[in-house]
């Protein structure tokens, strides 16, 4: 059985053929400014969710645990994010506070990969992010918290269907 999952597996097709192009010559300095980029061309492009990212968070013992969020904003305090402080990912943020991002368009054969330190925005921006929710009720929830990430590297990666994939990396973000 797991050698007839695994044909099946490496028969699926990674990338579709037309896939866009991408020069790291012509990146700009700011990998913010990229990121809204290619956010734009995934939105262009139909894609489904292109604000969902993988958040990796590690607890204070080193095990480390991931699940899908909405990126809430980017701006020059970071990537934000929300979440209960009570939940696992708000422990385990109050315990480690580094995490990773990652966004996949696979539309696109795009990837971009966020690491940094994270902070907790005010009351009052949680709050407000708490209310602008879509399914949101009239109470509050004082246990609501806007995270902003603060990278420290950027990674953008771009497919291609000869397997030569691009790979641009912003370093040594002030984070």
């Amino acid at each position: 059985m797991s050698e007839s999952l695994r044909t099946r597996l490496r028969a699926l097709p990674d990338f579709p053929d037309d896939l866009p192009r991408f020069d790291p010559a012509t990146a700009p300095a700011d990998p913010a400014e990229l990121f809204l980029a290619w956010l734009e061309a995934a939105l262009a492009a139909g894609v489904r969710q292109p604000h969902a990212f993988s958040l990796a968070t590690v607890d204070g013992g080193g095990v480390p645990s991931s699940r899908m969020l909405i990126l809430k904003d980017l701006d020059a305090g970071g990537w934000q994010f929300a979440t209960a402080r009570t939940s696992r990912k708000g422990r385990e943020l109050a315990e480690n506070p580094r995490a990773a991002l990652n966004f996949y368009w696979s539309e696109l054969g795009r990837q971009v990969r966020v690491v940094g330190s994270v902070v907790e925005l005010s009351a009052e921006a949680s709050a407000r992010d708490w209310a602008e929710r879509p399914a949101a009720d009239d109470a509050a929830n004082p246990a609501w918290q806007l995270y902003a990430l603060r990278p420290t590297e950027v990674e953008f990666w771009q497919a291609s269907a000869d397997r030569h994939h691009i790979r641009h990396r912003y370093d040594n973000l002030p984070g």
